[in-house]
């Protein structure tokens, strides 16, 4: 048995979620229901990040508060992952006390540390906004390739900036020419700890692709010291005599939410919550050798740095002997039909009402299988609709159904007595460790893959057995197909549960099983209860239909 940590990214409560969301996400749901079925103690946290000038800017747009705005988007998001199935052992805000208390005792002790000094810097201010504006909210030439870039980053080339350094800046929000007004703010020393993050960054060179090149690239680059604090009316209050006025920077608080949301899942059993998060000061391993102890971090590759760099960052310059991240998991852009998304346009497909419409399990196939994994992805409503009516109902549905179904008619509703077919129960055996493997390694496109090959060749069996001719010329050979067939469907059903946990928990119930990861047995005499469909088939019309709901949405504007 082990202990698994998983951290899904907190998206900001000042919007709805679209699918691009949900495509950075969903594998840290995979992960944590194949490890709670492989017999793993398993922490799976997230949460709503209430905070910072986006969810402020909101509420100004509608004459609001900040807490009203993030508070309503919460509750959204919380029903949005409901539907979707995401077994989450805790989601929380970084609104709620127990985060603010949490994230003030951390700084509190990060203050103490040789990492942390003060500094007098100058701060984009609005005349216009009447306020200082975040780095993210500075706009203008990037100094380094001449690209449109933000305060803090340039997306064209990835460089790392400060808002004073931008070409031309402007703020976001208004649009008017910005001026920079000094204030005093406690800074950490990145640049003290560079070393020690290189030497962390290089010693897991098994993480994605992305996430190798972008922490790589920031390191390369020299590290800067970050400002801990910010002249913000939204947001943490700093622990610190002095910075009253001021709040805890975002980008300091929000990533501590994983830390937060763990202690709060298991504030009944805080010697759990030290065994998953503290390890020893002196020697940096885990405090209970006897348990291994792994932390999976699961995100878009926009969030790359804050969980590979600043997250390891503020838990070494805490000095509490945090446990550092150890898997990264970090996907690609997703795009729609051809199109960057575009939430200010409403150019997207937003969680709330595709969940209303459509089969979550559909959505879940079509992003795990067709994904932004390794590679940007697109999402088109005619590959939706295609590979639900091909992949789901086709092929997987059918074979459940023709199965189950001719069960019941031809033979009484018992599942027979017979022989599994040798080939197919060994191709099933194997199948469990390969998938768990690949879920292991974040290769879950590989793991769906290999689960829906045996769905084909399961398929294939049934058809090449011919057993409705075999019911009346071979009985004994037709109650083999049927029996090995059942088996197939048990474990498919185990296979698929992280994956596609509704339609697996249907079959579950039918066949009574547990997703427990072993292979699965269903005894012959079994009498099977009513059978269902698993998935109704799609209108093609319906990719046209959604298309053009799409485009009028985006072109009304």
């Amino acid at each position: 048995m082990r202990n698994i940590v998983i951290g899904g990214a907190w998206p900001y409560a000042n919007g709805s979620l679209h699918i691009g969301h949900i495509a950075a996400l969903l594998p840290g749901d995979v992960l944590a229901r194949y490890h709670r079925a492989a017999g793993d103690k398993v922490c799976f946290v997230s949460g709503s990040d209430c905070h910072g000038t986006p969810v402020a800017i909101r509420a100004r747009q509608e004459g609001k508060t900040p807490e009203e705005i993030s508070g309503f988007y919460h509750r959204e998001f919380e029903e949005c992952f409901r539907k979707l199935g995401f077994s989450y052992d805790y989601y929380g805000r970084t609104s709620s006390e127990v985060h603010k208390e949490f994230v003030k005792e951390f700084h509190r002790k990060l203050y103490d540390s040789p990492y942390v000094y003060e500094k007098e810097v100058p701060q984009a201010f609005c005349v216009s906004c009447g306020s200082f504006l975040a780095d993210r909210f500075v706009t203008g030439s990037c100094p380094e390739c001449g690209g449109e870039a933000r305060g803090d980053q340039c997306d064209s080339c990835g460089a790392v900036l400060e808002a004073e350094t931008l070409i031309n800046p402007v703020c976001a929000i208004c649009g008017s020419a910005i001026s920079f007004r000094s204030s005093r703010h406690l800074f950490i020393a990145l640049s003290r700890l560079e070393q020690e993050l290189r030497d962390y960054v290089e010693s897991h060179g098994n993480w994605r692709k992305n996430a190798l090149a972008f922490s790589g690239k920031y390191l390369s680059e020299g590290l800067r010291d970050r400002a801990l604090t910010r002249d913000l009316d939204w947001g943490i209050e700093v622990p610190r005599e002095g910075y009253e006025t001021k709040k805890i920077y975002i980008w300091a608080e929000n990533v501590l939410g994983y830390l937060s949301s763990g202690k709060e899942a298991l504030r009944d059993r805080p010697e759990e919550f030290r065994k998953l998060w503290k390890t020893d000061k002196k020697s940096g391993q885990q405090e209970s050798p006897d348990c291994p102890v792994r932390h999976y971090y699961v995100h878009g590759k926009d969030n790359i740095p804050f969980h590979t760099i600043i997250l390891p960052s503020l838990l070494l310059a805490n000095g509490e002997g945090w446990h550092l991240p150890d898997e990264i998991l970090s996907s690609e852009y997703l795009t729609l039909e051809g199109k960057k998304i575009s939430t200010s346009h409403n150019y997207a497909v937003w969680v709330k009402d595709i969940t209303d419409r459509y089969d979550s399990d559909s959505l879940r196939y079509y992003l795990l299988a067709n994904g932004p994994e390794k590679k940007d992805a697109d999402f088109s409503w005619r590959e939706f609709i295609n590979s639900h009516n091909g992949e789901l109902l086709g092929a997987y549905g059918n074979f459940v159904n023709r199965t189950l179904v001719f069960i019941q008619k031809y033979l009484g509703g018992c599942v027979p007595r017979g022989i599994a077919d040798g080939e197919l129960e060994t191709a099933t055996t194997k199948l469990y460790g390969r998938t768990a493997e690949s879920i292991e390694k974040g290769l879950l496109k590989e793991a769906v893959d290999e689960i829906f090959g045996l769905v084909r060749k399961a398929n294939k069996y049934f058809d090449s057995r011919q057993p409705w001719i075999t019911r009346d010329t071979d009985t004994g050979d037709c109650c083999n197909t049927l029996f090995t067939c059942v088996q197939v469907i048990a474990d498919l059903a185990v296979l698929l549960y992280p994956f596609l946990p509704f339609s697996s928990a249907k079959i579950c119930g039918w066949l009574q099983l547990s997703p427990d990861w072993k292979k699965q047995q269903v005894e012959p005499g079994y009498r099977l209860p009513g059978i269902g469909i698993l998935f109704q088939r799609l209108d093609k019309k319906l990719a046209e239909e959604e298309s053009a709901r799409l485009e009028k949405a985006c072109t009304h504007l």
